[in-house]
């Protein structure tokens, strides 16, 4: 087990300090930000031990939760320097679905169009959300032709659609998982396992589309169909 552990410590440090790097080209000051965010933990939790005459117990849980706010922060703008590089790139915005947490299942591509605009799709408790990709014009009439679909097998349930991009009544792809999260949760979990695979059921199968010319965008995957999982965990 220990040998285990030394080859492991060493590749996770690794990896965070390749995640620094990366976030840091993006972020610049987040050396500075981290270290802000420490201190300042760690000095109001000093500042009540002395207060309250017992400065080393304090002292400890400061540093305890000096670490863990770093990390927090330090977690939250690794992400958004890495959406931030993955914008404007195709498939970016199944790249952020895909990392949603358990309870959430997407598929990506469930319509496309010549000029390689897509749809994506993930059910969750907030009901259904069409995310489109490419061209605002011709993804509305992309995104109405698939709620029309939908509208035939989910009944009452929601169906959200949101367009990735930077203008007027668009959603920034750093915004888009917040943007999700907080819609309002109206369904159980069984139903949204329900809705899903009647939505699987109903067939997004690249057949029935038209087939995009040139190769497919960089990162994105074909779906499957029923038989493929689809789902987030």
């Amino acid at each position: 087990m220990a040998r285990k552990d030394n080859t492991e410590n060493p590749g996770r440090l690794k990896q965070i300090a390749q995640t620094y790097k990366m976030t840091r080209r993006v972020d610049r000051k987040i050396g500075w930000i981290l270290a802000g965010v420490g201190l300042v933990t760690l000095g109001v939790l000093l500042a009540i031990g002395f207060w309250i005459g017992h400065p080393i117990y304090l002292g400890i849980l400061g540093l305890l939760l000096a670490l863990l706010a770093c990390a927090i922060v330090f977690g939250r703008r690794a992400e958004r320097a890495a959406y931030g590089q993955m914008e404007g790139q195709p498939g970016a915005a199944a790249a952020v679905l895909e990392n949603f947490g358990r309870g959430w299942h997407t598929t990506p591509a469930i319509a496309m169009n010549r000029s390689q605009d897509v749809v994506h799709r993930a059910v969750g408790k907030a009901g259904i959300v069409l995310v489109g990709e490419g061209n605002p014009n011709r993804l509305r009439g992309l995104l109405a032709s698939e709620k029309k679909k939908m509208s035939r097998v989910v009944g009452d349930v929601p169906v959200h659609d949101m367009i990735v991009g930077n203008d007027e009544g668009q959603v920034p792809l750093t915004k888009l998982r917040t943007r999700i999260v907080k819609l309002p949760r109206v369904l159980p979990g069984s139903q949204v396992t329900e809705v899903n695979d009647r939505l699987r059921a109903l067939g997004d199968l690249m057949s029935n589309m038209p087939v995009p010319k040139g190769p497919m965008p960089k990162g994105m995957r074909m779906p499957k169909g029923p038989k493929g999982s689809g789902g987030l965990r």
